[in-house]
C-alpha cells in the first residue's frame, strides 16, 4: 500500500511494505492511482510539487508475480497494463515530482522510479535493476520507451541496463545520466534533500497545467505508446 499527505507545498507519496517485498501487487497499483489522482485533484496551480519515499531495503522490487503458478506469464501481462495507469498518470501531473531511492529498485520499480521528473538516490545502499534479460522476460513497450526517453545521454548506459542487467549503483547511475544526484550520508538526509528541491522549485509557482504539457512534449516517443495527447496551453499573463 501507500500514504498520502500533505507538508507544506509538498505531498509526500510513502510506499509501504506489506510483507511483500515491496513489490507491485494490484493493491498498491489502485493506491498508488488513488493517491495520485488526489494529488492532481488537490494541487495548487503547480505550487506544489510530489516526493515519493520508502524505507527499508528496497524502494520497490517489481511487479509481484508467483512463477509457480499456471497463470503467472497471464498475471505478468494483466499486472503491467495495470501499471501502465500510474506512469501516465505521473506523466499527466500537473506538478513536479521527485523519487528518493534509498533502497533496491527492480524492473517495474526502475519504470516507477523513472517517472518521476527528478531521482535522487543513496550513493551507499540501493541499486536499479532491470532484471528482465535475467528472468527471460521481453520489456512491455512502454517499459522500453521510457527508458529511451529518460537515459538518453549514452547510448551504452541503455546497453548495460537492458541488455547486461547492470545493477546500477547511485554514484555510477549519476554519471550514466540516469539519476540527477546522490546523498552521502543516511535514509533521512536523503528524503531531507529532494524536500529541499521540491521547495525550491515549487516556490517558482508555475502554472501546473503548462508544466504538465511542457512535460509531455519533452517525450513524444513514449507519449505516443501510451495514447497521451499534448495540447496547446496557454495561461500567462507574464508576456
Amino acid at each position: 500500500m501507500c500514504i498520502l499527505e500533505k507538508r507544506g507545498n509538498l505531498f509526500i507519496l510513502t510506499l509501504i511494505d506489506d510483507d511483500h517485498g515491496h513489490r507491485l501487487g494490484l493493491h498498491l497499483i489502485v493506491s498508488l492511482l488513488f493517491a495520485l489522482s488526489q494529488v492532481n485533484t488537490k494541487s495548487i496551480n503547480g505550487s506544489s510539487a510530489l516526493i515519493t519515499v520508502t524505507c527499508g531495503k528496497f524502494f520497490c522490487n517489481g511487479i509481484e508475480v508467483l512463477w509457480g503458478q499456471l497463470s503467472a506469464r497471464l498475471r505478468l501481462h494483466q499486472m503491467v497494463e495495470s501499471f501502465r495507469s500510474v506512469v501516465v498518470a505521473l506523466l499527466s501531473l500537473p506538478i513536479l515530482t521527485n523519487a528518493t531511492v534509498s533502497g533496491h529498485a527492480a524492473a517495474s520499480g526502475v519504470v516507477l522510479t523513472l517517472g518521476h521528473d527528478y531521482v535522487l538516490m543513496r550513493h551507499d545502499r540501493g541499486f536499479l535493476y532491470m532484471s528482465e534479460v535475467d528472468l527471460a522476460i521481453t520489456l512491455p513497450d512502454y517499459f522500453s520507451g521510457l527508458v529511451r526517453s529518460k537515459i538518453s545521454r549514452l547510448s551504452a548506459a541503455r546497453r548495460d541496463v537492458l541488455l547486461r542487467g547492470m545493477k546500477v549503483k547511485g554514484e555510477e547511475a549519476v554519471r550514466m545520466g540516469i539519476v540527477d544526484s546522490v546523498a552521502h550520508d543516511s535514509e533521512e538526509s536523503v528524503v531531507e534533500a529532494v524536500v529541499r528541491l521540491g521547495d525550491r522549485l515549487a516556490e517558482r509557482k508555475w502554472n501546473g497545467e503548462v508544466y504538465a504539457e511542457i512535460r509531455k512534449s519533452l517525450y513524444p516517443e513514449l507519449c505516443g505508446v501510451l495514447g497521451l495527447v499534448s495540447k496547446t496551453v496557454v495561461a500567462s499573463s507574464k508576456l
